[in-house]
């Protein structure tokens, strides 16, 4: 019974290929049929990529067909490339041309569809008793097995393809993002590779986040997400263990970026802008990162580099911060801890009230002539009084040098 049905089944599938054999002589003209189809269906991607994809689709398909034809009917050419070697180049190649993998594997489908119905118009013209029922059932089994085979075959190639492009590209991202911060961004030449590899221009606003963690994430997702709805590109980058992004198109200004990152800050981020351009993107990079620096270690948070100008000049200048303490506050620190920690809070709450005693008074909870006696406690270990301007930046300073401010 078995040895029956197996050679039933061998007759089928060799009826079957001499079924597909009656179409090898329209190959061409299958093929021609099934391009005019995609190039209508799909007008829009044709259009935008220029006519030399529309010359490859259409030699690609004539192969594919003749292909695919000596594969059903058994008849393969000998010298030329196998079905499969055509379905793989043709992977990897439409990878190569920006091609979606859908519209791909929609034209392979379609494909498939009008050749079936070119198998079924052609059996009413076949001998006699050629081409039955049963035999197009065979044949379209055949042709759609063949399918999933060209399909998955196709689909490896184009994602490794993909995979290695994508590879690519973010090794030229990173080479022109090391660039920039090498100061190159002046440069016209390197400028235009920017313009290539970055799709930002030397025109275009720029600005930079640099966000110092631990272990910097994959992405910072949600962020993104709103960086895409407002049309900001963004370009993003680990140099000597700093995570940092370049920001290029219509931008908030900085404090609005802040905010944009802030829900998100998982860490100390720092946000500077570039008047320059891609040509300054260097000095935002320094500004954006000395921002993040001046954040509590422990902590987390988004700060623009404008709002922190004072921190960021002290940190830019680590050898006077413990000059302008000890010229200024040296005596109070020197003080026991509960003493200075009182002394400091006095002053740095006079000093956001306008040197008021009554105003800090209210915000130290206590009585208004007990500030007057620290205030006076104060000058007299500093030296400095609130009434002459340079002394009170002087102590400004030192408050957030000591980070008491």
């Amino acid at each position: 019974m078995r040895s029956a049905q197996s050679t039933a089944g061998g007759a089928s599938a060799e009826l079957a290929a001499q079924a597909w054999a009656l179409l090898l002589d329209q190959s061409d003209t299958i093929a021609d049929s099934i391009t005019l189809a995609l190039f209508e269906r799909d007008a829009h991607l044709y259009e935008r990529m220029g006519p030399e994809l529309r010359v490859d689709v259409r030699e690609s398909t004539r192969v594919h067909i003749r292909r695919g034809l000596e594969v059903l009917s058994g008849q393969r050419t000998s010298g030329n490339p196998t079905a499969i070697d055509v379905w793989r180049e043709t992977g990897r190649r439409r990878a190569r041309q920006g091609v979606p993998l859908e519209l791909v594997l929609n034209a392979y489908m379609h494909g498939a569809r009008v050749l079936w119905e070119a198998l079924i118009a052609r059996s009413a013209t076949a001998p006699d008793g050629l081409v039955d029922d049963r035999v197009l059932l065979a044949a379209g089994g055949t042709v759609w097995s063949n399918l999933d085979v060209q399909n998955a075959v196709l689909i490896e190639a184009y994602r490794r393809e993909a995979a290695r492009l994508q590879r690519h590209d973010l090794q030229r991202q990173q080479s022109v993002l090391d660039g920039l911060l090498e100061g190159r961004g002046a440069d016209p030449d390197f400028a235009d590779e920017a313009r290539t590899v970055l799709d930002v221009g030397p025109d275009d606003a720029v600005a930079c986040v640099v966000a110092l963690y631990d272990d910097p994430p994959d992405s910072l997702g949600p962020a993104e997400d709103r960086l895409d709805r407002l049309g900001v590109v963004a370009r993003w980058h680990v140099r000597s263990g700093v995570y940092f992004g370049l920001l290029a198109g219509p931008l908030p200004d900085e404090p609005g970026i802040a905010e944009l990152f802030a829900p998100y800050s998982a860490g100390r981020m720092g946000v500077a802008a570039s008047p320059d351009g891609i040509a300054g993107f260097a000095t935002a990079f320094q500004l954006a990162t000395r921002a993040a620096e001046t954040l509590p270690r422990a902590g987390c948070g988004v700060v623009p580099v404008t709002e922190r100008l004072p921190e960021v000049l002290l940190a830019g200048s680590p050898q006077v911060a413990p000059l302008l303490l000890a010229r200024t506050l040296g005596p109070i620190l020197a003080l026991p801890e509960g003493q200075s920690r009182m002394l400091l809070d006095t002053l740095a709450a006079l000093l956001r009230h306008g040197g008021s005693p009554t105003h800090a008074a209210e915000e130290l909870y206590c009585h208004r002539n007990t500030v007057i006696y620290r205030l006076k406690q104060i000058e007299q270990l500093t030296g400095r009084t609130l009434t002459d301007p340079r002394d009170k930046l002087l102590l400004e300073l030192a408050l957030i040098a000591c980070g008491s401010a």
